[in-house]
């Protein structure tokens, strides 16, 4: 499983080819694109008769290898792979979405207010995101997945206090070398209280990179929910779910059976790759830069 240090750094190492971002930008654009049309339109699909229910287990056949019948074949519970598989990429879009949203909506404010008020507020939280950083993600979510419980909510919650360090690094960074600018001097001279300064100086001047980072941790957290469903505490069986799924079918792994393992680790796979190429690609798109001013290094 990728750590977040790991993909950290091969987000520093990208190479400056601007043709090769472009067309990697691109290619991961196409592919997640493609993810979250699936995801949005597999519940139509399904009531038009195009797919079968995800959670129908007893009217098919069990190990039925991939068919014109059941693209994908079906699993030991007699689920049919391939609705299993769509249905994946929308429980995978809904807690990736949530779980990195809630961490850049914690963390950019916080960095914003650590970086241009300073003083023991910042060094105070300096030492926790330090000592959240410091922690791996998937230990850390796996922790808080025994404490919250199952649920789309409740694995995001757990999924996201692991982001929250990165916004708040490179947001705060960002606004200790802004807030030294000589607009915001000039704000400051004009009576504009600190809300103001934040609101409407700093806050569009120290986001360049949370898009990139948003992405890249999007791709992360779909790691991370893989492997909170493969032990068990990421969503409820009832959901469809690829590191769910992966765990069901490792029995039947050594028999011949192999599709149930494939299709949807080859989906799993294919989403962060996608999402990782669109990262990458649109940090050196937006910002070459950037890789030597963010604030993940350490």
């Amino acid at each position: 499983m990728t750590t977040l240090k790991s993909r950290e750094r091969r987000f520093l190492s990208f190479p400056k080819n601007p043709n090769l971002s472009q067309k990697l930008m691109i290619a991961g654009l196409l592919i997640t694109l493609c993810f979250i049309f699936l995801a949005f339109f597999a519940p139509a699909f399904q009531a038009w008769g195009w797919i079968k229910n995800p959670t129908d287990s007893l009217i098919n056949p069990i190990h039925q290898p991939p068919t014109g019948n059941y693209w994908f074949g079906t699993s030991r519970q007699g689920y049919d792979v391939f609705s299993r598989t769509l249905f994946g990429a929308q429980a995978a879009l809904q807690v990736v979405l949530l779980a990195t949203s809630l961490s850049m909506f914690i963390g950019v404010p916080l960095g914003m207010v650590s970086g241009y008020l300073g003083g023991r507020l910042d060094k105070v939280l300096l030492f926790l995101m330090d000592s959240i950083y410091t922690l791996p993600g998937l230990l850390l979510s796996v922790t808080l997945a025994f404490v919250v419980g199952r649920g789309i909510l409740n694995a995001a919650i757990a999924i996201s206090i692991a982001y929250i360090p990165q916004y708040y690094r490179v947001v705060r960074n960002h606004t200790v070398s802004v807030k030294t600018e000589v607009f915001i001097e000039a704000a400051q001279a004009m009576g504009a209280n600190t809300w103001q300064v934040l609101s409407r100086y700093l806050f569009f001047n120290v986001i360049q990179s949370v898009p990139v980072l948003f992405t890249l941790n999007a791709a992360d957290a779909i790691l991370v929910l893989g492997g909170l469903g493969f032990l068990g505490l990421g969503l409820p069986e009832e959901v469809p779910e690829w590191g769910h799924d992966l765990k069901q079918a490792l029995d039947a792994l050594p028999t011949g059976v192999w599709w149930t393992t494939l299709f949807p680790g080859l989906a799993l796979t294919l989403m962060v790759v996608g999402l990782s190429l669109l990262g990458e690609g649109l940090n050196e798109f937006v910002n070459p830069r950037l890789r030597r001013e963010n604030g993940l290094r350490k």
